[in-house]
């Protein structure tokens, strides 16, 4: 049976299977909602996208589908919830099952990504644009799937110090 795409949490094995770059997608996968985010081709910069209420794998499947088509999406990037001291919990489990999945429905290669703390720094960086309380709460899921993806874009291109 086929496996579908590869699913890596290395990002030098997902580098080689992107050797031309090309737009990554990120998700940031919570219970009740998906935040979505995009990074240019070139791999310099990811912006965040929209946050879509998370429901069977068919239908999400479905809606990321039709973005990975419209955007030309050339991989996906999945923050891996580890806990504090890096052991994985059932979510991480969870997210695993989900970027199998998803690679296979695909057909994209998917780097699972370390994804602690990225909540807590884009709930500070929309603090920092003085953005509402009400405005973060609904933009927080997006914004944390740009920070995963700016965090993997950094090591993947050598940028991270």
């Amino acid at each position: 049976m086929d496996q579908g795409a590869p699913v890596t949490d290395r990002a030098p094995e997902f580098r080689a299977l992107l050797p031309d770059g090309g737009v990554l997608l990120a998700l940031d996968l919570g219970t009740k909602t998906i935040g979505i985010a995009l990074c240019d081709a070139g791999w310099r910069f990811a912006s965040a996208g929209k946050t879509m209420p998370r429901g069977k794998f068919g239908r999400d499947r479905d809606a990321l589908a039709a973005l990975v088509r419209e955007r030309s999406v050339r991989g996906v990037v999945i923050g891996l919830p580890l806990n504090m001291d890096g052991s994985e919990g059932p979510r991480a489990q969870a997210s695993r099952a989900y970027a199998r999945n998803l690679a296979a429905a695909l057909s994209l290669p998917v780097l699972l990504w370390d994804e602690r703390w990225s909540t807590a720094s884009a709930e500070q960086a929309m603090i920092g644009q003085d953005m509402s309380r009400a405005r973060r709460a609904e933009k927080i899921d997006s914004h944390a799937a740009a920070v995963i993806l700016q965090a993997a874009i950094d090591a993947l291109t050598g940028a991270a110090f």
